[in-house]
């Protein structure tokens, strides 16, 4: 079993879908951090009205990229312009199939000439790894596992952690000693907390504006207390697990696209390098969206909101088909504002015998790595929701969602199907229940107006029709 390939698995299980919405792993979890500190709403506030500490040293893997082929390579694999590229900036990086379909995302830090890291979730890392193992590039690549997945969860290479909310300046400033540099959104520079050496990225999560601030594993102890004895006057909240995958709600980032590896000629050979250990062996979809084929789940760069990202100033895997898919017209990314009496009448046959729903979760009532529901217009589905999750900032249930154009404007009318149909999947996060359609309006996105109107243009964006 365990020289077993991606591959492999593949085509002894005959059905991909049927594998997929299967598989006995449910959402990706939050380790290293309690599953609240205080409660989840309290915590959902705080980073709209004060200001909160993520602490993201846990869940996400890490790749140091690095060589004087480094930069050549990345700027192959990556939709995004490298023109003017230079160290102490960053990006999200958006890696595509041949055939032009999102492979994952990660912020792409550029550390100092000729070496890179890249953060975020295994698709996109094992993408990278693959080709510099398989390439003619000269470059090392050093991987930095997850926590959930490591032998030794106390011994990572850095901590990260994310300042948020309209008091994180303030919080920085008393941690500093000092006013913290002017940044533009997505530049780096390096600062000092409680005599120790920090580099700070202007980044932003759950609508608001603030920093990520990482280094050497060694310090993280110093540089986390020092920043919650600085909050103490500016009602910094520490964020659990259980609220942090709600964050991105309001910011409208979809977290989970399912990479669009699992057919193609011509990503036979990653499948077979890719292990039976490997994220997208083990990956699990949900939901009441269920194509005739694993196509049906794959996602483009405008169906994300990564339109802006895709440039043609570069030679790039999947360049020619994103080209002819430019000149055609696309999904657009939408906030699904959910009606707030269908959602209690989902949460009320909890209190009743007989048919039930699928139990909606707080503050995220995602089950699955990959959710993908349907979304319905006169019972016609032209569209899927990605993500589902409570707002305490805005009192009600939302989904991040995309929807063919036509359908996009602000105010349209549409429904959620909500549960997985024939009772549900194999899933143990899946009970029994029955599907039930969940009005809901098409709104902006991102929700967060603070987002709309003082991120840098790119995925958040204000979007509409």
């Amino acid at each position: 079993m365990t020289d077993q390939s991606l591959q492999s698995i593949l085509d002894e299980s005959g059905d991909i879908v049927d594998l997929l919405r299967n598989q006995q792993v449910g959402p990706n979890v939050y380790p290293g951090v309690p599953a609240e500190y205080s409660n989840w709403r309290s915590e959902q506030i705080a980073w709209a009205k004060t200001a909160v500490l993520f602490n993201q040293s846990f869940h996400m893997v890490d790749l140091e990229v690095s060589g004087p082929d480094a930069f050549a390579m990345l700027n192959h694999l990556g939709i995004n312009s490298f023109k003017g590229f230079v160290p102490d900036r960053a990006k999200q990086f958006v890696p595509v199939t041949p055939d032009g379909y999102v492979i994952g995302d990660v912020i792409l830090f550029y550390l100092e000439e000729n070496r890179f890291n890249l953060v975020g979730r295994a698709p996109t890392i094992e993408w990278i790894e693959y080709h510099a193992a398989t390439g003619d590039w000269d470059v090392t690549v050093e991987r930095d596992e997850r926590t959930a997945v490591r032998p030794d969860p106390e011994n990572r290479k850095n901590y990260r952690f994310q300042l948020q909310g309209p008091n994180a300046m303030a919080v920085l400033e008393v941690a500093m000693g000092k006013t913290p540099p002017d940044l533009k959104f997505f530049h780096m520079a390096r600062i000092e907390i409680a005599g120790v050496e920090v580099r700070a990225l202007r980044h932003g999560m759950a609508g608001q504006p603030g920093y990520e601030l990482f280094g050497p594993w060694k310090d993280y102890d110093t540089v986390r207390n020092a920043l919650i004895e600085a909050g103490r006057d500016h009602g910094l909240t520490l964020v659990g697990g259980r609220t942090y995958s709600s964050n991105t709600l309001e910011s409208g980032w979809i977290p989970s696209p399912l990479p669009a590896i699992y057919t193609g000629e011509a990503l036979k050979p990653y499948r077979e390098w890719l292990k039976a250990n490997s994220y997208e062996a083990k990956a699990s979809i949900g939901g009441s969206f269920v194509p005739d084929s694993i196509e049906g789940y794959y996602l483009t760069p405008w169906d994300l909101g990564y339109g802006p990202f895709v440039k043609f100033d570069h030679d790039f895997i999947g360049r020619e088909a994103l080209e002819r898919m430019a000149g055609v017209p696309q999904r657009r990314k939408v906030t699904l504002a959910l009606d707030n009496a269908d959602v209690m009448r989902v949460m009320s046959s909890a209190l009743q015998k007989g048919d039930r729903a699928k139990y909606m979760e707080f503050p995220s009532a995602v089950y699955s790595m990959h959710p993908y529901d349907a979304v319905l217009k006169d019972g016609r589905t032209i569209g899927v929701s990605t993500w589902i999750g409570y707002s305490a900032n805005e009192g009600t249930m939302l989904t991040l969602a995309i929807v063919e154009a036509d359908f996009a404007e602000p105010g349209t009318e549409v429904t959620l199907l909500w549960g997985e149909p024939d009772g549900g999947t194999r899933k143990p996060t899946v009970e029994r229940h029955v599907q039930t359609e969940i009005r809901a309006i098409v709104s902006s996105v991102p929700y967060s107006e603070v987002a709309r109107d003082s991120y840098a243009e790119g995925w958040r964006t204000k979007q509409t029709a």
